[in-house]
């Protein structure tokens, strides 16, 4: 049996007695480990004194941009170290939008197995670029190859988990999607632990951690790759009946779009304008959540009447160490968000949720100026927690919205064009709120008041973003697949399958009989809840620091 065999779509069909609680802690594998991409801050100070060690060798002032990308014996800057992080999400979601349509006819087996190769692959070329002090490695490494593989990786269960999960399909992808939150809770601890124990006199650590988690991650993500199972087509759960309509809510289709005419529907950009909206005031506030709490808050944080510009260094270390603990509350937040809003919305219906997130996210935004000048700490928290929450839910409610709009079939791809929006809000979000925050100190604005008129932009975008949900309707009928299209793709894929079957050894043929599959299936989420768990709780540690 041939590689390219054992990868194949057709290869993974699941046989009778097949769990299906199976698929979702195989995503989940995958996603813990492309989800560090969010805690990669935690290399950012380690690697601007990589040369120095004990403290930072800064390059010269007159050394021009090329020269100091190909420098041997100065350090990085955090804002050249940072480009990284925002080529993870351009990638990610430029190749989501490349691969989707590929992915659905190559399986997410196949899709899961590239993504390890890539994402762990960029691990190991960034552990030679730190080794030999070359930036520019890491950037095509960890940054390019790397956001490759975190596309690829994020939309490989979407579309499987959909049709494993027709009666829970936000339940379902939120499970995943979750992972992604979560990958930094778990892989930030293990990063900070791998660089204390490889860091010697010569060396900080960093390029022994990327190949330490290179290698620990590729066992994970190609254990999850390797459990991927998908459905017959037409398979439904044993006693199902696919409703006629859910809670009267006429978006819900049960036939199918093909992508090729998917992105060319006003729904599909009415929910890339939402999922872009969305994210974009997120995004923002996920990356000045440190800084915009000890400069509102300043010394009442440790109880001293004074502003942030007023404290000594002792006491800005102090509610620094608060603030990472408000950073990981909002972690918690994000992830629960994409588990809690993603099942809700099987409830509710997904626009409606999305209406949620953009009622409440004005109300809160708009509200937020006030509730910092009044000294209200644990509401001005309690209120970028909920938002956090919305940000993340966003996120896992997206792909159930786009199959009740579009139909399962083809959603993996079409997904995979609307992670574009990710990659546009990635850039926009900071870029708006960075750069109004600037413009408010250059006029003499005090940092207390420095983030007023981004909340009202952010409350605005949202407001944007509720019209832009009110203007989703139904797809109309002429754009679905008709039945003797389906059946025709039926008959392919039954015709592929059993050429397949035939070329495949019985001995290689992996079933499950029901108490196998169960014990498989505990074994299986106890692998990726163990460290997820732990993950919680040491950010459930820190973020009690908030409230000492």
């Amino acid at each position: 049996m041939t590689l390219t065999h054992i990868l194949s779509k057709e290869n993974i069909i699941a046989e009778e007695g097949f769990n299906r609680w199976l698929v979702p802690p195989a995503a989940l594998a995958i996603h813990l480990c492309i989800g560090m991409a969010y805690g990669f801050s935690v290399f950012w100070l380690p690697l601007t004194r990589a040369v120095g060690i004990n403290s930072s060798i800064a390059c010269p002032k007159d050394l021009d941009f090329f020269a100091e990308i190909f420098a041997t014996d100065c350090d990085w800057k955090i804002s050249s170290l940072v480009v990284m992080f925002q080529l993870f999400f351009i990638f990610l979601g430029a190749s989501a939008a490349l691969f989707g349509g590929w992915l659905e006819h190559a399986g997410p087996r196949k899709a899961g197995v590239v993504s390890a190769l890539c994402w762990c692959g960029g691990l190991v070329i960034s552990s030679l670029g730190v080794y030999i002090h070359q930036i520019w490695l890491m950037w095509l490494g960890a940054g390019v190859i790397g956001g490759i593989g975190l596309g690829l990786g994020y939309i490989s269960p979407v579309s499987t988990l959909v049709k494993w999960f027709p009666d829970r399909r936000g339940m379902a992808t939120g499970m995943a999607i979750m992972g992604f939150g979560g990958g930094a809770m778990v892989g930030a601890p293990l990063a900070d632990f791998l660089m204390r124990h490889y860091a010697t006199a010569s060396s900080v650590g960093v390029w022994e951690t990327f190949l330490t988690m290179a290698a620990i991650y590729f066992l994970f993500m190609m254990a999850g790759a390797f459990i991927y199972r998908v459905p017959p087509m037409g398979w439904k759960p044993t006693g199902w009946t696919a409703p006629a309509s859910n809670l009267g809510n006429t978006m819900i289709t049960h036939r199918h779009v093909h992508v090729s005419k998917a992105w060319k529907t006003p729904q599909f950009w009415l929910v890339w304008a939402v999922l872009c909206l969305n994210v974009t005031a997120g995004i923002g506030i996920l990356g000045m959540a440190s800084p915009l709490l000890q400069e509102v808050f300043g010394g009442h944080l440790i109880n001293v009447d004074l502003g942030f510009n007023e404290l000594n260094l002792a006491q800005k270390a102090q509610i620094a160490t608060i603030a990472a603990g408000f950073t990981g509350l909002l972690s918690l937040f994000n992830i629960g968000g994409r588990f809690f809003w993603a099942s809700l919305s099987g409830k509710i219906g997904r626009k409606m949720t999305y209406f949620a997130f953009f009622v409440i996210g004005f109300i809160l935004y708009a509200s937020i100026p006030s509730i910092g000048k009044g000294g209200h700490l644990a509401l001005f928290v309690l209120s970028f927690c909920i938002i956090l929450s919305m940000y993340g839910g966003g996120f896992a409610t997206v792909p159930a919205y786009l199959a009740d709009l579009f139909g399962s079939h083809m959603v993996g791809a079409i997904h995979g064009i609307l992670l574009t929006a990710w990659a546009t809000a990635g850039v926009l979000g900071p870029l708006v709120i960075n750069s109004l925050r600037d413009y408010q100190l250059s006029h003499g604005v005090a940092k207390a008041q420095a983030y007023d008129m981004t909340m009202y932009v952010l409350a605005g975008i949202l407001a944007a973003g509720f019209l832009c949900n009110l203007l989703i309707r139904p797809v109309a009928q002429e754009k679905f697949m008709s039945d003797d299209e389906l059946a025709e793709e039926q008959k392919l894929a039954d015709e592929k399958r059993a050429r397949a079957k035939a070329r495949e050894p019985v001995a290689t043929r992996m079933t499950f009989a029901p108490a196998t599959g169960n014990l498989f299936a505990v074994v299986a989420w106890s692998v990726v809840g163990i460290p997820l768990a732990f993950g919680i709780l040491i950010t459930v540690q820190k973020a009690l620091i908030l409230f000492r």
